[in-house]
């Protein structure tokens, strides 16, 4: 056979699969144009456009004109060292000007993606824009960073944005942590009362003790008793919840008792880290949780006060 006879056939044969897949392609799952019309067989319907504010926190680097920039991209496991960054705008300029939110400008998450390590820092900012904290990670393998602030701009809402941080060394690959109802830290025991449901406002009361005893004196920690965040495994999915109440509202108690108001947008695994503080310490407890359906017929509480600026 000539050449162009041989051209002629792949021609017709790559036709044809393509054919073939869109054909299979348009008999798993209706096509939709860039309007968001779903066609289905011989009707259309209107869907509403997918939207990056109804994503997650922490799973884009930018958003809403902002951007992370990390600036340190790699650590050495079990060695101090400063992680820099900076929060820029749409015109590449370092943001400077933050509204403050539980005390701080921006409050700054670092975990590693088998969400064995956590920390919650509060780097400091240079009058440049760039921020700066020191950091010593013991493990080995990919972390993600996350900035939570809120941009000092006019209809600017709160933001968290992340990115990844390789940390060099020994890579031991380790498991999720088993679901369990108790964490230990420091003779402290905190127990976790509730369960993180799909799709639907739940209530997640966590009780700390010590010695046996009930902590009733919880110190106030960035404006409040204790503060929730919750990494969904895999994607690492960030929520960040605060308590019911707040201290001096004459309301709230300084334990044992630390209540949240807490929603999953999937089914799944999370980790559950509670940063409190006694005593002028701060410690973490930790919680694996895999969140679930709402039962049918169940109510969604219809009044809840925000007291997470935004998250």
């Amino acid at each position: 056979m000539n050449t162009a006879g041989r051209i002629g056939l792949f021609g017709a044969a790559l036709a044809a699969t393509f054919t073939a897949a869109y054909t299979l392609g348009a008999a798993a799952e209706p096509l939709t144009d860039r309007t968001g019309t779903v066609q289905h067989g011989t009707h259309t319907e209107t869907t509403a456009a997918p939207s990056t504010a109804d994503l997650p926190g922490g799973l884009q680097v930018s958003q809403d004109g902002f951007t992370l920039d990390l600036q340190t991209n790699r650590l050495t496991a079990g060695q101090e060292a400063p992680l820099r960054f900076a929060i820029k705008d749409d015109s590449g300029k370092a943001v400077t000007d933050y509204t403050r939110a539980h005390d701080k400008e921006l409050h700054l998450i670092v975990a590693s993606r088998d969400l064995n390590t956590f920390r919650h820092l509060h780097p400091t900012r240079a009058a440049d824009g760039t921020w700066s904290t020191p950091v010593n990670l013991p493990a080995a393998g990919d972390y993600r960073v996350f900035a939570d602030f809120t941009p000092a701009k006019k209809g600017a809402t709160a933001l968290t944005l992340g990115t990844d941080l390789a940390v060099s060394g020994t890579y031991q690959p380790r498991e999720l942590p088993a679901q369990k109802a108790t964490a230990e830290i420091d003779g402290y025991t905190v127990t976790l009362d509730g369960k993180l449901t799909t799709g639907k406002m739940s209530d997640l009361t966590l009780n700390v003790t010590k010695d046996g005893k009930p902590v009733t004196d919880l110190d106030s920690y960035l404006g409040a008793y204790g503060h929730l965040v919750a990494l969904r495994a895999g994607d690492l999915a960030y929520l960040h919840v605060h308590p019911e109440g707040e201290p001096g509202d004459g309301a709230t108690k300084p334990g044992p008792a630390i209540s949240f108001m807490a929603t999953a947008p999937t089914d799944g695994a999370y980790r559950l880290f509670l940063d409190f503080k006694h005593q002028g310490t701060v410690r973490t407890a930790a919680f694996t949780v895999h969140a679930t359906p709402a039962m049918a017929g169940t109510d969604t509480p219809s009044a809840h006060t925000d007291h997470g600026e935004g998250h």
